[in-house]
């Protein structure tokens, strides 16, 4: 099996921050982001890795190289921004018939996906999605379900008739191609993986839903990314190598090597590599790179003194 992870996406929401240093490059609790993905593969026993990129392509390789977190990587390029099935095209010659496993770049599991690798190898069925309870399913891709199978698959429901959310790990065998060329787009332009989804459902193809029981992050905003962070971080602190903070260091705080921070206290943030932050007052909930000067910091990405609320 294969492995396919989509960090094509320009991360607007975490403006000025991802101007700079791309999405799947943004540290989570010291590491970043997409290497958290790349570890979960291969604890599924998945080490050929095909990273589909964007206009960042060439930072994001720059930063991972041919190998990391234990997988052979690849890449390929995203043209242009056409949603996820599209996305996934880029990948067909380097998954070359294989059973793949599809990750959404920006998404952080704290629980082992080798069940549900096991459990799509055990079933033979043509596809078996990660899904999870949520509270506000209107904001994803909803499954239906019967026992095991998914019998209708609903993208962002303003009425939702299911709580699972399609939780961002897809199991894969070839037949998604087919499918993936038959699609048409989507009220918002995209190709829709759960549309392509919904077409092997159509067919009678055996699609099944693996129900996530662990906590699952999607990072694509400040809230969800520093959320994200401090279940990894448990309360506790992360300063990186040569760091210097002076100032008291609350909970849930990530401080990336070679940073200077000075203020009265900071809680909940994350501080990138190399920033250089002065501030009189508190620092809570941020995410800060570059050179930034402040009387007090709260609820904002900030980037050489430029700064902007999600």
């Amino acid at each position: 099996m294969k492995g396919v992870i989509l960090a094509a996406g320009k991360g607007t929401r975490l403006y000025p921050v991802t101007r700079h240093i791309p999405k799947p490059l943004v540290p989570v609790a010291g590491k970043a982001t997409i290497l958290h993905g790349i570890e979960r593969l291969v604890e599924a026993g998945i080490e050929q890795v095909c990273v589909v990129v964007g206009e960042s392509g060439d930072a994001i390789r720059d930063a991972l190289g041919d190998e990391a977190g234990g997988a052979q990587l690849s890449y390929v390029t995203q043209t242009e921004p056409r949603g996820l099935a599209h996305a996934v095209r880029f990948a067909r010659d380097f998954v070359a018939g294989d059973p793949f496993c599809l990750y959404l770049g920006d998404a952080v599991y704290d629980r082992s996906l080798a069940p549900y690798r096991a459990r799509f190898d055990e079933s033979g069925c043509v596809n078996l999605n990660l899904v999870k309870p949520v509270p506000d399913p209107e904001r994803f891709g909803v499954a239906h379900v019967e026992g095991e199978r998914i019998t209708r698959l609903v993208e962002k429901p303003a009425q939702p008739e299911s709580n699972l959310a399609m939780a961002g790990v897809y199991f894969f065998r070839d037949a998604i191609w087919d499918a993936i060329e038959k699609l048409q787009p989507s009220a918002r332009g995209e190709y829709e993986i759960t549309d392509a989804i919904q077409l092997l459902v159509e067919r009678g193809e055996d699609v099944l839903a693996g129900v996530y029981e662990g906590s699952w992050f999607d990072t694509g905003t400040l809230a969800s990314l520093l959320e994200c962070s401090a279940f990894l971080l448990s309360g506790g602190m992360r300063v990186g190598a040569r760091s210097q903070v002076t100032g008291a260091i609350g909970r849930n705080v990530a401080i990336g090597a070679d940073a200077i921070v000075r203020c009265s206290a900071i809680e909940n943030c994350i501080v990138l590599e190399g920033a250089r932050v002065d501030c009189e007052g508190v620092i809570r909930g941020c995410l800060i790179g570059g050179s930034v000067k402040a009387t007090a910091l709260a609820d904002a990405i900030v980037w050489n003194d430029e700064s902007a609320t999600p």
